[in-house]
């Protein structure tokens, strides 16, 4: 504003310097030829009129060079505006286009086109996480009629034939149970993927004894390796501590060993490793098995993401374990990754040493 008030001056007087003694010549001539006057009563007119009120006329001339001058400014950073609207207009209808604007506005448009992809990319990662809910859904239902009409089965036989021999009867209800017990695996599921969606996660933190932890977790786990020569083997500090949430941080180690007791060969070492390394706590979980694909791994942490897609195996869950493994972690202030080529692949957690100190500050 000041700008434009300093440039109206410099022109109003400008244009005096430019036309002085010009402009007093063509008033007098005016009045003379417009009102038949002689030369002396023109000047004396022009004397009084104009010249002696000549600060008045410069004001009126700043003032009409300021609203020149304001108008122009105006258009000049209205159009900027509107640019910038049209911008965010394109923006909320998704046009496929990229946005254009003046060269002024070379970092507007940079800084929109990148926000336009970023939403796009966060659109279709949306898009794709739904339909993978929407297909797992889907299959659980279809997988749930599968158990459920042998249970119905075997249970109608078993009351059919109240006099069956006790080795055959036996055998049907162990059949049952085991179906019983995969109905029950899926509806877990679905109560599972309920839950992530409308849970809000809270951390309840103390100081954890993670090696009594890891120790504990490998025990339960013992009937699930055992019948298939697996081991887990521990190697960590025996008085290493944490700070965290313990039955979060538990189902973070629970999901990724039992990822790794589904995925690895048999009669094979699951390495559990934990060390401190400067401020954070590594824990690692190393198994040999098939190779992650490149592909695959990137989205190893989304959720409804399932490694084994084929729904004729039992080693794959909801496609939450990761997910909520990674979002636990991320609550704790850590960090969670994979690996995986050669047939070896390995889930690293890192957790910060001091968080209890960092809490508390």
């Amino acid at each position: 504003m000041l700008l434009i008030v300093v440039a109206s001056v410099f022109v109003a007087l400008f244009l005096r310097s430019l036309c002085r003694g010009k402009i007093g010549e063509l008033v007098v001539r005016f009045l003379e030829r417009s009102f038949l006057l002689r030369y002396e009563d023109a000047f004396t007119i022009y004397q009084y009129t104009f010249r002696n009120n000549l600060d008045i006329f410069m004001m009126i001339t700043i003032i009409i060079f300021f609203l020149i001058f304001f108008r122009f400014f105006l258009s000049w950073f209205t159009k900027y505006f509107n640019e910038m609207n049209d911008g965010v207009d394109a923006l909320i209808r998704g046009e496929n286009k990229a946005i254009e604007m003046s060269p002024e506005m070379d970092f507007m448009e940079s800084k929109l086109n990148v926000l336009k992809q970023t939403l796009k990319i966060r659109e279709q990662n949306a898009q794709q996480a739904e339909q993978r809910k929407n297909d797992l859904v889907m299959y659980l239902a279809h997988d749930i009629k599968t158990p459920l009409t042998s249970v119905i089965g075997y249970l109608s036989l078993l009351d059919e034939a109240p006099d069956m021999p006790t080795e055959q009867k036996v055998k049907y209800v162990r059949i049952t149970l085991e179906k019983a017990y995969r109905l029950e695996n899926l509806i877990n599921e679905f109560f599972e993927i309920t839950r992530y969606n409308f849970q809000t996660m809270t951390l309840e933190r103390e100081t954890i004894d993670l090696y009594y932890m890891l120790i504990q977790m490998t025990d339960e786990f013992y009937p699930l390796l055992e019948p298939h020569g697996k081991q887990a083997v521990i190697h960590a500090d025996e008085n290493m501590t944490i700070y965290g949430d313990p039955a979060k941080l538990a189902r973070v180690f629970n999901n990724i060993l039992k990822n790794a007791v589904a995925y690895s060969n048999d009669n094979s070492i699951i390495d559990i490793s934990a060390e401190v390394q400067q401020n954070n706590v590594v824990i690692s979980f190393r198994n040999t098995g098939k190779t992650i694909p490149k592909e695959k791994l990137s989205y190893i942490f989304e959720k409804f993401f399932r490694l084994d897609e084929a729904r004729t195996t039992n080693t794959g869950g909801a496609g939450l374990g990761l997910a909520i493994a990674k979002e636990i972690v991320t609550l704790h202030g850590g960090t969670i990754s994979a690996e995986s080529s050669n047939g070896i692949t390995v889930f690293t957690v890192t957790l910060p040493v001091k968080q209890n100190e960092l809490e508390e500050a």
